[in-house]
């Protein structure tokens, strides 16, 4: 539980009373043809800590386009796998040089469906954007990665499912896995782990009820653009809170370039240091139909500006909300990805929450609230998921379970879905020069009153990607 300061909190009553309160998506390549979906990719691998135990595991991986078509390496995933050495150990991804570059590449830990005597965990493997394509029968050369107990304890991989250690020099090898635009089509998981084998339990399956679904992968020309609103989309003019009081909300900073030959959306804020000069900008589901079920974006957040000084206190968001009736009413619902690239709110450094609303006062400051916090960077794409049943709510980055938080703060009404980006305030650069931020997000999706893994959610936004769909919206009006 946790109180947010009034600063940051006071902009939720000035956004729940103009039901704004977001930043708008940006599309981010993921489109793949289905040639290049069938032919799909290899993966070479070779160890360079060969020993049965090791201070931390050394698995470097090149991945090579088999196919006929380009691909872009923001669509592939690989995933190693191998024994925990205690249930409770935890573990830690490095890249210690790459040839697409370190920064370019992520590294998670998940848990497979069906845990194995070799393989309990795994690590996924992916590329940002900023690694780009591969051409046909290209590969991305040395990706030289590591990963090690959090402890720093020795690590036993003899019983580890991937792990091979003859393997000194690059060669194909099957005991890892790669998929491509949530297809897998390369390696052989542990048995029972494929996670789009048609059979595995974590696969949607349709339930009874919901199912409709709303996705946006905000192909548009400019903010004027008529389908804008026709898709139930407002990008935000008018004034108010949150954010820096006086500041304006700029609906010509919401633009649609495009980046890896796709068009993705990017919200700017820009500031010169005084209230005037503050540009902050927002886009917001006109209608509060979205209550239970799976919410879904990927969002790349902003370190640093694209120009002029740092250190503003910024925020980036994704979240649902719905309007305050009264202080403290117990029909609010909020939930909120938020990230401070420069600290705010007591904070003095990068920080991530997730945060679920029951209630709050505005004057006096009172909130009844449960959040979770991630005290790092988080700059770069990420793919962020949201769920909601009848006994909880779970946040997810990057595949990987964030947060859960418990019964008594899931919704009672419906909500809309919001995209924001604004200052909390002008304190942290006093700087009157001139600088910028970007927030993008390659696209958003909700799924009604089902609840579906992240990997679900993957395949689902390939599905519609590969039918040429960029947008649908079957969520019926509340």
């Amino acid at each position: 539980m946790r109180t947010r300061p009034p600063t940051g909190r006071g902009r939720v009553a000035l956004a729940l009373s103009a039901l704004l309160g977001s930043t708008v998506l940006a599309a981010l390549p993921m489109t793949v043809t289905a040639s290049a979906a069938a032919d799909g990719v290899a993966v070479q691998y070779r160890t360079s800590a060969g020993g049965a135990t090791a201070d931390q595991s050394e698995p470097w991986f090149k991945v090579r386009n088999t196919g006929s078509s380009t691909v872009q390496l923001s669509q592939v995933k690989i995933r190693y796998y191998f024994k925990a050495d205690s249930a409770s150990a935890s573990y830690r991804f490095a890249c210690s040089w790459a040839v697409k570059g370190c920064a370019n590449i992520t590294g998670t830990f998940g848990v497979p469906a069906h845990p194995t005597a070799t393989a309990d965990r795994y690590l996924e493997v992916g590329f940002t954007s900023g690694a780009g394509s591969l051409a046909a029968g290209a590969d991305t050369g040395d990706m030289q990665l590591r990963f090690y107990q959090s402890s720093w304890q020795t690590l036993n991989q003899a019983d580890d499912y991937s792990f091979n250690p003859s393997q000194t020099s690059y060669a194909d090898w099957n005991k890892v896995t790669a998929q491509l635009a949530g297809t897998t089509v390369w390696g052989t998981a542990p048995e029972g782990n494929d996670p789009t084998d048609p059979t595995d339990p974590t696969d949607p399956t349709d339930p009874p009820g919901g199912g409709q679904s709303l996705f946006d992968d905000f192909n548009y020309a400019s903010y004027t653009d008529p389908a804008i609103a026709a898709h139930g989309w407002n990008i935000r003019s008018n004034s108010g809170g949150p954010g820096v009081p006086g500041a304006g909300w700029d609906p010509s900073k919401v633009t649609f370039p495009t980046a890896s030959g796709n068009t993705v959306m990017n919200l700017e804020t820009s500031t010169a240091g005084t209230a005037e000069s503050t540009r902050q900008t927002e886009v917001v589901s006109r209608s509060t139909k979205f209550k239970n079920g799976t919410y879904a974006a990927r969002v790349k957040f902003s370190d640093t500006p694209k120009s002029g000084p740092d250190g503003d206190h910024l925020v980036q968001t994704f979240f649902t909300i719905n309007d305050l009736k009264a202080p403290m009413a117990d029909d609010y619902s909020e939930y909120d990805f938020e990230y401070l690239p420069n600290g705010g709110w007591g904070e003095s450094g990068n920080i991530l929450y997730t945060t679920s609303w029951e209630t709050y006062n505005p004057d006096p400051w009172q909130a009844v609230n449960q959040h979770t916090e991630g005290r790092q960077s988080y700059a770069g794409w990420h793919d962020l998921v949201l769920t909601i049943d009848n006994s909880s709510i779970k946040y997810y980055i990057d595949g990987q379970l964030f947060g859960t938080h418990d019964a008594q703060y899931l919704p009672e009404r419906p909500m809309s879905i919001n995209f924001n980006q604004w200052l909390i305030d002008l304190a942290g650069q006093t700087s009157t020069t001139a600088r910028a931020y970007d927030e993008q997000v390659d696209y958003v999706l909700h799924v009604k009153d089902q609840v579906l893994t992240p990997a679900q959610v993957a395949a689902k936004v390939a599905a519609y990607r590969s039918a040429g769909t960029r947008f649908v919206d079957e969520v019926p009006a509340s």
